[in-house]
């Protein structure tokens, strides 16, 4: 690999790394070699891709009194993860050991949406112990795998690491407790020369509860883990050669960034793109360590470098274009609102009881109307919670109405050289009139590294091409 060979190095590897029998052998070979170079080597795996999805499913499923999906569930965790046995693990003895692990541990699965089924309901905790089974099947098969290979290792589950506390699917980690909790269990592993295999995505409350970090959460516990221990660098192996200039089902002519600031993934990672989960960033900031994004099918390619600051902008100012879909815009509106006190934060906390995350706020200078944008899925349950919020405001007419678009995409252009550059908006603005696409809401946020605006979904591909074209291949 074209990289530098770290002291203490903490490697994550996606859903698409381990999850066929020919992605985890070379995930087992990236492993095996970078342990010649690094002393201190600590892995963390997300579960096979797709697994969460199909646990997930059977649980909610289950909720509902349907017992079939969760019973073909059990079927295809079996038939996924014995293939890579059969295939990877030579020793017979061994075979049957990790078979009877990831048996038990499929039998919990078949328990626990029993379980959900004798009550018709999958509670934030039921479902974060559904939810950590995939890593913890994960975690024992790469282990073994990555031994039999030649590289002694050992698995641990993340719930003996990270202290979280009980706010159960979107846990936050106790970054003190875990501190010594990581390195109580780490640090002698890696002392005497063997490789922790690590669950991503899971952790536990001080009581020994498990919990979840969110989805896509193992980025996460690998920089929770690389900040804890401390390591020199995270490297976050998945699919693609790095952080692209846009994604490149739209845009096939998109390529690899090679440096990208925290500020600016940062901003990339809450926009949309998936190379990264959003909270990643703060960790390895806080603890000023370095951050790769690299692909375990291209392993020799450089991927792309994440750094804290650059002295003087180069390349092009603008360095990505990225979207989020299947949102709704709703509206609050009312000539009276002016006379409404505290409109924005009643209409925000009416949404926070729904549960729902706002994606961008747009308000008019006028003070008569505030929109942003929720998941389409929720838009009811907002709408409903804010006309409840409003109720007397909407009798006597002081707000109109509240309503929602259809289905409509953020898109979002990041760069931090952004912020020294004039001109950027109307060029981007410019390039997308030109093409006769209309922009509904825009949001600039204060950092000014990226400017998001409001599209019809059905314009995102042409949208997202025109931008990649006319503002960051120039």
């Amino acid at each position: 690999m074209n990289v530098l060979s770290p002291r203490t190095l903490v490697m994550k590897f996606g859903g698409t790394s381990v999850g066929t029998p020919d992605a985890m052998a070379q995930t087992a070979e990236i492993i095996h070699r970078q342990r010649t170079l690094t002393p201190r080597l600590v892995v963390v795996t997300s579960a096979l891709s797709g697994v969460t999805d199909i646990l997930l499913s059977s649980a909610t499923a289950a909720a509902h009194g349907d017992t079939t999906t969760y019973n073909q569930a059990v079927q295809t965790l079996r038939a996924r993860h014995e293939a890579i046995i059969k295939s990877l693990i030579p020793d017979r003895s061994r075979q049957e050991e990790v078979k009877a692990e990831i048996t038990l541990l499929i039998l919990d699965f078949a328990n626990l949406c029993q379980a959900i089924s004798v009550l018709g309901e999958a509670t934030p905790r039921a479902l974060d112990a559904v939810a950590s089974l995939g890593e913890r099947m994960a975690v024992r098969l790469l282990a073994a795998v990555v031994d039999s290979a030649g590289t002694p290792a050992q698995y641990l589950e993340a719930n003996r690491l990270i202290i979280t506390d009980d706010h159960f699917q979107a846990a936050h980690p106790d970054f003190a407790a875990t501190q010594i909790a990581a390195r109580a269990s780490l640090n002698p592993i890696l002392d005497q020369g063997t490789v922790p295999i690590i669950t991503g995505f899971i952790g536990a409350t001080p009581q020994g509860v498990t919990t979840t970090l969110g989805r896509g959460g193992s980025d996460y516990t690998a920089a929770i883990l690389g900040a804890v221990l401390p390591a020199d660098e995270v490297w976050i192996w998945t699919d693609v050669d790095g952080v692209m200039t846009a994604d490149p089902r739209i845009v096939p002519e998109a390529r690899t960034i090679e440096e990208l600031t925290y500020r600016e993934v940062s901003e990339l990672a809450y926009a949309g793109a998936k190379v990264l989960h959003p909270k990643t960033i703060r960790p390895v900031i806080e603890a000023g360590i370095g951050l790769r994004v690299l692909n375990t099918f291209n392993p020799e390619h450089p991927g792309t470098r994440l750094v804290a600051e650059k002295a003087t902008p180069n390349g092009n100012v603008v360095k990505s274009v990225t979207a989020i879909r299947g949102l709704k815009l709703i509206t609050v509106e009312g000539r009276g609102m002016l006379d409404v006190p505290g409109v924005a934060a009643r209409t925000f906390s009416a949404i926070a009881s729904t549960g729902t995350s706002v994606s961008l706020i747009s308000q008019a200078s006028s003070e008569q109307a505030i929109c942003f944008a929720v998941p389409a899925s929720s838009a009811e349950k907002v709408i409903a919670a804010i006309e409840n919020e409003f109720y007397r405001e909407i009798a006597g007419k002081d707000i109109d109405r509240v309503w929602a678009t259809g289905e409509v995409v953020i898109v979002t252009v990041v760069g931090e050289g952004m912020r020294s550059t004039p001109g950027i908006a109307g060029k981007v603005f410019g390039a997308l009139g030109e093409r006769q696409i209309n922009v509904i809401a825009i949001a600039q946020g204060s950092s000014e590294v990226s400017i998001s605006f409001v599209l019809k979904a059905e314009d995102i591909r042409a949208a997202v091409q025109t931008l990649h074209e006319r503002v960051i291949s120039q």
